[in-house]
C-alpha cells in the first residue's frame, strides 16, 4: 500500500527546535537544508505509484524517504550496509528527509527494502525521471541561465577485472560448465573429461593467467577449440541454448574466432571489434582504444562566462553508453533531451568529435550554435586562401588571378582558371586546381565551403575567447569523480551503471546548489555590512530613542 508523507505542509511548531542555534545553522546551510526545503517536497513519488497498490498490502516506506536515501547512497558512494546505518544515525540525513524523531520507524530501512526499491527504479529507468525533476526545480529556484552549455564524456569502469583473450575464453567456458553442472547434470556428464579437468575448477582457470608469452599462441588455439566443441555439442539443445552462459559462449566464438569447414582459428587482434565481450561477468562493457574497457557517460552542463560564486552551473543531461560508442553520435540526442526539459541552449561548447559538419547542421536547425574545432585535415586548407563571394563562388585565387568562369549547381561549386597562368604559378604544387582538357579546375561542395569558413573562424580571437570556457567541464568531471566515485563502480551492467551515473549527477547538482546558496547569503550580508555604517546606526538609534522619549513626555 502506498505511503507518502506531506512534506509541503508547514508545521505549527518548529520540529527542529531541539537543535542548538549554531548546529541548526550548520545543517541548514549544508546540502541537507536545501534538500529538505526545496527538493524533498518535489520528489517525483508519483512515478512509483503504478508499482504499488493504493489499497492493499503492507504500507511502503515513505516514498520520499526511499528516493532520498537512494540519492544519498550514490552521493556518498556507500555500500548497502553503510546506507542503512547512515539513515538510522546521521542527523544530516534525518534533517534532509524531515525525520525529526530519530527513534521513529521512519529512520530505519531494511536491506531488502533498499534492494527492492533500487531494482524497481533501475529496471523502469525512473532514475532519469528523478534527475529531470530535481534539475528542473534547481533551475527554477536559482534562476540558472541555460542558454550556454558545454558537453563532454567521462569513462566509467564497472566491477570487473581486466581479462586478456585467453582469460575471456577460459572464464566463459568455466561459467558455462558451472551452470551446466548445477542445472543440467545429465548433460554435464556428456562433456569431454579433458575439458572438465581444464576449466571446471578455480585452480584450473587460474592456470591460464600464468601462461608464458611464448606459449600464448598455442594456448589460444587450445581454448578456441574447446569452446567450439562445447558450442557445437549443445547447439541442438533448446533449453541450454536459452541460458545466458551459452549465449556468451556463442558470442565469444563469433567475435574471437574464424570457423571454416569445422576448423576453428583465433582471429588476429586487428580483426576483433571494439564492441566485443570484455568479461563474461559484464556482457554490456565494451572497449575504447582511448580509455579502455567499460562504459562512458555523456555529461552536459551550463556555464557562465563571468563566473561568480553566486552563479550555479548545473548538469542538465546525463546518458550512459558502452565505451566503444563515438562521441560524434551523442550531441543530437543530448540537445533533444534538454529541449524536452525546456532547457535548450543557444551555444554549446564541445570537443572536435562532437563538432562534425553533420552535427553542426542539425544543431543549427534546432537554433543551437556549436562551438568546436573542425575535425580532421589541415588547419590551412587551400580553399581558405581563395577570395570568395557572398554566394560561395571563387572571385580570385591566392595569387590574385580571377577565374575564367564559375559555376554553381545545387550544392556543387566549380571555378575554371587559365591553364597557362596556373602552369607558371609558384604555388601550383599546393593549389587545389587540377589540370583539365581546357582549363585548370577547382571543384568543391557546400560542405567544403562550410568547413573552410569554420577553419577561418577557428583562428579568430572571437572563437578562442568563446572556446576557452570549454575547459571548465574538465573540472566538473573531476568533481563528479571525487565527490561521488563515479569512475569506479561496485556494480555491473549498462542499466545499473546508468542508474549510478544519473543519481550521482543528481547529487552533484544538490551539492553545488548548497555551495551557491551559502555564497549568495554571504554576498547579501556583505552588502548590508557595507551599506549599514556605524554613523547610520547611531542616527537611527537616536531617532528611535527621541521618538519614545516624546511619547513618554506627553
Amino acid at each position: 500500500m502506498i505511503n507518502i508523507g506531506d512534506h509541503k505542509q508547514i508545521p505549527l511548531f518548529d520540529q527542529w527546535g531541539h537543535l542548538g542555534e549554531k548546529c541548526r545553522k550548520l545543517i541548514d546551510d549544508s546540502w541537507a537544508g536545501i534538500f529538505q526545503k526545496e527538493i524533498l517536497p518535489e520528489l517525483p513519488v508519483k512515478a512509483l505509484f503504478p508499482y504499488f497498490s493504493d489499497s492493499t498490502g503492507r504500507p511502503t516506506k515513505d516514498l520520499h524517504t526511499v528516493i532520498g536515501v537512494l540519492i544519498f547512497q550514490q552521493a556518498f558512494d556507500l555500500t548497502d550496509q553503510e546506507t542503512v546505518l547512515q539513515l538510522a544515525s546521521n542527523i544530516q540525513w534525518h534533517y534532509a528527509l524531515n525525520i525529526f524523531n530519530p527513534s521513529d520507524i521512519a529512520a530505519y530501512m531494511s536491506l531488502k527494502t533498499l534492494w527492492n526499491n533500487r531494482n524497481l527504479i533501475i529496471s523502469n529507468e525512473l532514475d532519469k525521471v528523478i534527475f529531470n525533476s530535481i534539475t528542473e526545480k534547481l533551475v527554477n529556484v536559482f534562476g540558472v541561465d541555460t542558454t550556454q552549455q558545454r558537453l563532454d564524456s567521462v569513462h566509467i569502469k564497472s566491477n570487473m577485472c581486466k581479462l586478456g583473450r585467453i582469460g575471456i575464453f577460459s572464464e566463459s567456458i568455466n561459467g558455462f560448465l558451472n551452470i551446466l553442472n548445477v542445472k543440467y547434470p545429465v548433460q554435464f556428464g556428456t562433456v569431454d573429461e579433458e575439458i572438465v579437468k581444464r576449466y571446471h575448477s578455480d585452480k584450473a582457470v587460474g592456470c591460464f593467467s600464468r601462461v608464458k608469452p611464448s606459449e600464448s599462441s598455442k594456448t589460444l588455439d587450445t581454448v578456441s577449440s574447446d569452446l567450439y566443441k562445447l558450442v557445437t555439442q549443445f547447439e541442438n539443445d533448446s533449453e541450454i541454448c536459452k541460458t545466458k552462459s551459452y549465449k556468451i559462449l556463442k558470442r565469444v566464438l563469433s567475435e574471437q574466432c574464424n570457423v571454416v569447414d569445422s576448423v576453428v582459428t583465433p582471429k588476429y587482434k586487428k580483426e576483433i571489434s571494439s564492441d566485443s565481450l570484455q568479461n563474461p561477468s559484464d556482457p554490456d562493457a565494451t572497449y575504447s582504444g582511448h580509455k579502455g574497457q567499460g562504459f562512458q557517460a555523456q555529461i552536459m552542463e551550463t556555464y557562465t562566462e563571468d563566473k561568480q560564486d553566486t552563479d550555479l552551473n548545473i548538469i542538465t543531461y546525463v546518458e550512459v553508453e558502452p565505451a566503444h560508442k563515438s562521441d560524434s553520435n551523442a550531441l543530437i540526442p543530448a540537445l533533444e533531451s534538454v529541449k524536452e526539459q525546456k532547457m535548450l541552449p543557444e551555444v554549446v561548447l564541445a570537443d572536435t568529435l562532437y563538432g562534425s559538419d553533420d552535427n553542426t547542421q542539425k544543431a543549427n536547425e534546432m537554433g543551437v550554435d556549436i562551438v568546436s574545432p573542425v575535425m580532421g585535415g589541415s588547419k590551412e586548407s587551400p580553399l581558405q586562401s581563395f577570395n570568395m563571394s557572398d554566394n560561395g563562388t571563387i572571385q580570385s585565387c591566392p595569387q590574385g588571378h580571377t577565374p575564367v568562369k564559375t559555376r554553381k549547381k545545387n550544392d556543387k561549386y566549380g571555378a575554371s582558371f587559365n591553364s597557362e597562368t596556373c602552369n607558371q604559378c609558384p604555388m601550383k604544387d599546393k593549389c587545389p586546381a587540377k589540370a583539365g582538357k581546357r582549363y585548370h579546375y577547382v571543384n568543391y561542395s557546400d560542405k567544403d565551403l562550410r568547413i573552410s569558413k569554420r577553419r577561418l573562424y577557428e583562428e579568430s580571437p572571437e572563437f578562442k575567447d568563446k572556446y576557452r570556457y570549454r575547459s571548465g567541464v574538465e573540472a566538473t568531471m573531476s568533481q563528479y569523480d571525487r565527490r561521488t566515485g563515479v569512475k569506479h563502480l561496485r556494480i555491473r551492467g549498462l542499466k545499473s551503471v546508468r542508474y549510478c551515473a544519473v543519481m550521482k549527477a543528481t547529487a552533484l547538482n544538490i551539492f553545488r546548489a548548497a555551495m551557491v546558496r551559502i555564497a549568495r547569503n554571504r554576498a547579501i550580508l556583505g552588502n548590508l555590512s557595507t551599506n549599514f555604517s556605524p554613523k547610520l546606526f547611531i542616527k537611527i538609534f537616536k531617532e528611535f530613542f527621541d521618538f519614545f522619549e516624546l511619547r513618554f513626555y506627553y
